[in-house]
């Protein structure tokens, strides 16, 4: 059984149609990246997995469960837990406040504490104190993906994280993928660098005008079909 699958997923901003019957699975201890150019549909696509945009019942399924008419509140306690582009830190809380947000709804303990977070990210336990939004960009996405495995999630999904970020400060954040995985976690990690998401990802999924155009493994796909399927056939 898939960790997480979407059957014929469709997504509306009113009458704008966003997402075109988009299939897809994401396996138990799997890194599953996203790529595409903005305006793909990934952002969509994550709003409709946490069910911030409401589908059918059964066109998003986590742990084999019909989640897809759920609200956000709802879903997250059931183990789906999304760092959010841009962030989204509190500025009135310090770092350790933002991480205790994580917790917040959920129905059951597991390998993610402060101490586990803190060993991830020993930074964060120097600036505990600090202001979530006084830390350096790099620093706030591991707040970020921090309070997100505060939670315990079956699934984690990352949206942009490498965003803005100064090459070296990507790659610390991405050498957590690994101890991520290892506590039992999936990831969906949205990228529009596609290098980067070629290193980190088990398989990898291109998106344009809402659609899945190509989906394989890093290692089976040619520059030329990632790049038909980024940018179209045409480009």
């Amino acid at each position: 059984m898939a960790a997480l699958q979407t059957c014929a997923l469709t997504a509306h901003y009113g009458d704008f149609q966003a997402l075109f019957g988009v299939d897809l699975h994401l396996e138990e201890g799997e890194t599953l990246a996203i790529i595409g150019a903005n305006g793909a549909g990934k952002t969509t696509l994550m709003r409709a997995l946490t069910g911030v945009l409401r589908s059918a019942p059964g066109m998003v399924m986590l742990d084999g469960q019909p989640i897809g008419a759920l609200s956000a509140d709802q879903v997250m306690p059931l183990g789906l837990a999304m760092v959010p582009e841009g962030r989204r830190l509190f500025p009135s809380l310090s770092v350790e406040e933002n991480l205790l947000i994580g917790t917040y709804g959920r129905k059951q303990s597991g390998y993610w504490t402060l101490e586990t977070v803190y060993r991830l990210f020993p930074i964060l336990k120097e600036r505990r104190t600090s202001p979530g939004t006084a830390l350096s960009g790099g620093q706030q996405q591991m707040v970020a993906i921090g309070r997100a495995l505060m939670s315990n999630p079956k699934v984690l999904l990352c949206d942009e994280i490498s965003l803005g970020l100064a090459p070296v400060v990507i790659k610390d954040i991405y050498a957590a993928v690994p101890q991520i995985q290892e506590s039992g976690a999936s990831l969906i990690v949205v990228e529009q660098d596609i290098g980067q998401a070629m290193k980190v990802a088990n398989r990898v999924c291109c998106m344009m005008e809402g659609r899945i155009t190509l989906e394989g493994r890093p290692e089976t796909l040619s520059r030329e079909a990632i790049h038909a399927a980024y940018f179209g056939a045409a480009a």
